[in-house]
């Protein structure tokens, strides 16, 4: 399973290659983060696949990465459900999107993940005034989205 983790590494970091973040920082960096939060959440026998699909987790919705092209590459159905229960469908209700990622186990620990990185302080006081008042109130909402029973 090993394997499963590398090969996600290697996918995210040549997709993102060259982009970068609203600070300017590598934007690998993102999912990076993401994946090591998600390997600390999920339980055990979900943890590889959770930091597989937290470093695909921004591949399909914001490079040309496809779904098929993940199952293509060898990445498990568990794995590809989850990059897809959290990738972000055009015009699509906010309310909707947490649906899918709150019926999805590995979405949801990486989802939390997310937010959590996108949130964390230290990145969020590089940000203009406006960004960081816009984002805390997004993420406000997605916490509570996530969270809903």
């Amino acid at each position: 399973m090993d394997n499963l983790i590398t090969n996600a590494e290697r996918v995210a970091r040549a997709t993102h290659e060259g982009q970068t973040d609203k600070t300017g920082v590598p934007y690998i960096t993102h999912p990076e983060r993401v994946a090591r939060t998600a390997a600390q959440r999920a339980p055990e026998h979900l943890r590889e696949q959770a930091q597989a699909v937290a470093w695909l987790h921004d591949t399909v919705e914001d490079t040309g990465v496809t779904l098929q092209g993940l199952r293509e590459q060898g990445f498990p159905e568990t794995v590809v459900a989850g990059v897809d229960a959290m990738t972000k469908r055009q015009g699509e209700p906010v309310e909707s999107y947490f649906e899918r990622v709150r019926a999805n186990n590995l979405a949801r620990i990486v989802k939390a993940a997310d937010i959590d990185d996108n949130t964390n302080p230290e990145r969020v006081q590089k940000l203009d005034h406006a960004d960081r008042t816009r984002l805390a109130a997004k993420y406000q909402r997605s916490r509570e989205l996530l969270t809903l029973e």
